[in-house]
C-alpha cells in the first residue's frame, strides 16, 4: 500500500487544515489538499491526504473510513493514479 489516500464525502465547509489535524493524529501528514471547484473556489467534497509512511495511512484509512465529520461520513482509500488526459480538438 501506498501512502497517499482519497478522502471522500468531506462537509463542503471543511479546511484543509482541519483535514491535515485529522489525519495527523495518525501519523505524520507530508501533505493534504480539498479539492476546489476552479470557478467558484467551494470545496468539491473530497480531497488527498499523503502520509509519511504506508503503515500511518494504513492506519489512518482503518480508522476514518466510515466514520464522521461534522455529520458526513467519510470514505478513505487509498489513492489511484490519475488516467491520463487526452486533448480533444474542437469539429
Amino acid at each position: 500500500m501506498g501512502s497517499k489516500l482519497y478522502v471522500g464525502g468531506l462537509p463542503f465547509s471543511v479546511t484543509t487544515a482541519q483535514v491535515e489535524s485529522l489525519f495527523g493524529e495518525y501519523g505524520s501528514v507530508q501533505s493534504a489538499r480539498v479539492i476546489t471547484d476552479k470557478v467558484t473556489g467551494e470545496s468539491r467534497g473530497f480531497g488527498f491526504v499523503e502520509m509519511s509512511l504506508p503503515s500511518e495511512a494504513e492506519a489512518a484509512m482503518a480508522a476514518l473510513h466510515s466514520s464522521e465529520m461534522d455529520g458526513q461520513k467519510l470514505t478513505v482509500n487509498e489513492a489511484k493514479p490519475m488516467p491520463p488526459r487526452t486533448m480533444e480538438r474542437g469539429s
